[in-house]
C-alpha cells in the first residue's frame, strides 16, 4: 500500500466522521414530525437498497448460511438503532450522546471477555475506568442520576459491542459492502414492523421532514457507508480506529452552530474523559498513528 493511498484513504475515513456527525442532526431534524421508529426503519431499508444497487457485483455467488449470520447481527443492529433514535427524540445535547455511543468501542472488548473469554489488554481496563469517571460527572447535574436519553444511547452502545462480538465470531467470508447492506435492510424493516405496531402513524409528512429524511439516506447512510468500505480498503485497521473515533468531536460541534447547544462544565469533563478512555483503550494503535 503506497503513502499516497494511504494518506488518501485517511482523509476519506476523516470524512466518514463528518457525514456521521452530520446523520445525527438530519436525524434530529427528521423525527420533529416523524415518528422515531418509522424515520430509521425508512432510513435503513432505502440506505440498504441503494448500497445494494451500488455493489451488485458483490452479490454474486453468496452463501446462504453467511447471509443468515448477517441477517442475525441486523437484527441486534436493529435494537442498537431503536434504542439510539429513542435517545436522540428525548436528547437536549446531541454531542453528549454521541460521546456516550462511542463508548461501544470500550465495551466490545470488555463483552468479549464475559462472552467469549477472551483476554482485553490491560489498556482496556484502564479505559473502562477512565469512563466510568467521564459518565459520573455526566451525570453531576442531576444528582447522580442519568438523564433518560443517556440510558438509551449506552443501551445502543452495549447493542453495538455485542453486534461487533457477533460479527467478529462469524468470521464471514463475503464483502463488507454486502455484509452492510444485508444489516441496513435487516434493520430497516424490523424498525418498520415495530415501528406500524407501536407507533402512530402521521397524515402527512412535510417536504422539509422528507429533505432531511433524504439527506438521512443518501448522504448520512449510503454515502457514508459506501465511503467508510472504500476508506478501510486503502487505512490500516490501527489508522482506520483511532479516525473513526472523530465522530463524537464533530457531532458536538455541529450540534453547537446547528442547534446552539451548549455543553455545561460537568458534561465538557465527562465528554473529554469519555474520548480520552477511547483513546486509552486503543493505546497500541495509537501510538503507531502518531509515529506515522
Amino acid at each position: 500500500m503506497s503513502i499516497h493511498s494511504q494518506s488518501r484513504g485517511e482523509l476519506v475515513l476523516v470524512l466518514v466522521t463528518i457525514l456521521a456527525a452530520f446523520g445525527w442532526i438530519f436525524a434530529k431534524e427528521s423525527i420533529v414530525e416523524m415518528p422515531p421508529l418509522l424515520f430509521m426503519g425508512i432510513r435503513f431499508l432505502l440506505a440498504g437498497i441503494i448500497l445494494v444497487m451500488l455493489g451488485k457485483r458483490f452479490f454474486r455467488g453468496l452463501n446462504f448460511a453467511n447471509i443468515k449470520k448477517a441477517m442475525m447481527v441486523g437484527g441486534v443492529g436493529s435494537v442498537a438503532m431503536g434504542l439510539w433514535v429513542s435517545g436522540l427524540d428525548h436528547s437536549n445535547n446531541l454531542g453528549v450522546g454521541a460521546f456516550i455511543m462511542s463508548l461501544g468501542a470500550i465495551l466490545t472488548p470488555i463483552m468479549a471477555k464475559f462472552l467469549f473469554g477472551a483476554s482485553p489488554s490491560n489498556s482496556v481496563w484502564y479505559a473502562s475506568l477512565v469512563a466510568i469517571i467521564g459518565l459520573g460527572f455526566l451525570s453531576l447535574a442531576n444528582g447522580l442520576d442519568f438523564e433518560l436519553s443517556h440510558l438509551f444511547f449506552l443501551g445502543s452502545a452495549f447493542c453495538v459491542a455485542l453486534q461487533m462480538n457477533l460479527l467478529s465470531r462469524f468470521s464471514l467470508n463475503i464483502h463488507v459492502l454486502v455484509l452492510t447492506s444485508i444489516q441496513l435492510i435487516v434493520t430497516g424493516v424490523v424498525l418498520l414492523l415495530v415501528s406500524f405496531i407501536f407507533e402512530t402513524m402521521p397524515e402527512s409528512i412535510s417536504n422539509e421532514a422528507i429533505k432531511w429524511l433524504l439527506l438521512s439516506i443518501v448522504i448520512a447512510t449510503s454515502l457514508r457507508f459506501f465511503l467508510q468500505t472504500y476508506g478501510l480498503s486503502l487505512t490500516p485497521v490501527s489508522h482506520a480506529a483511532i479516525l473513526l473515533n472523530l465522530e463524537p468531536v464533530w457531532t458536538a460541534i455541529l450540534a453547537t452552530f446547528w442547534f446552539s447547544e451548549v455543553m455545561k462544565a460537568n458534561q465538557i469533563i465527562g465528554c473529554s474523559l469519555i474520548f480520552l478512555a477511547m483513546l486509552v483503550s486503543r493505546w497500541h494503535q495509537f501510538k503507531e498513528f502518531i509515529k506515522k
